[in-house]
């Protein structure tokens, strides 16, 4: 089941993030997050109008996305930068497309023209996963990023929303 996320989820979104943390260059951050941090974040979100989704399975919180601003200057206002994280043990069998295709539409219908998707360039999963969904390449910034005590390439993906040829 996908869902809007609640309050209660926050201990299983912190403990997906933090595991992301410490095992993975999904994320380029070093310090882990609590409960509270996730509820903030949440409510920041959602007070915006911006999805913050859950996939639970069983009673329990196996993933998680949102999006949010790309930039924050006015001309990018209907281009966002999304997230998705699937806890460790969960990964494979569809849940990332799941969460992806419920946010897609989630930004179609509020009219938004461009999903962009920063991933490590090394993460072949999650780029192959994107252009599955009709992401498509446009750059890879080499070195941008350091984790592990090494350099990261950030590849760009991104996904016209719609067929708008004037915003």
């Amino acid at each position: 089941m996908i869902r809007d996320a609640i309050a209660d989820d926050a201990e299983a979104l912190a403990a997906i993030y933090n595991d992301a943390v410490r095992n993975t260059t999904a994320i380029w951050n070093d310090v882990e997050v609590d409960a509270a941090n996730r509820i903030a974040w949440m409510n920041a979100r959602q007070g915006a109008g911006l999805p913050v989704l859950v996939l639970e399975e069983a009673g329990e919180v196996t993933g998680y996305a949102s999006y949010g601003p790309f930039r924050a200057f006015d001309g990018y206002r209907e281009t966002v930068e999304h997230s998705v994280y699937i806890r460790s043990d969960r990964r494979g069998g569809g849940r990332g497309r799941a969460l992806m295709t419920q946010l897609i539409a989630f930004a179609r219908a509020e009219g938004l023209h461009v999903m962009v998707a920063a991933i490590e360039a090394g993460n072949a999963a999650s780029i192959a996963l994107h252009e599955q969904l009709g992401f498509r390449a446009v750059g890879t910034m080499p070195e941008v990023g350091q984790k592990f005590g090494r350099w990261l390439d950030l590849a760009l993906l991104q996904l016209v929303l719609d067929d708008r040829t004037q915003p």
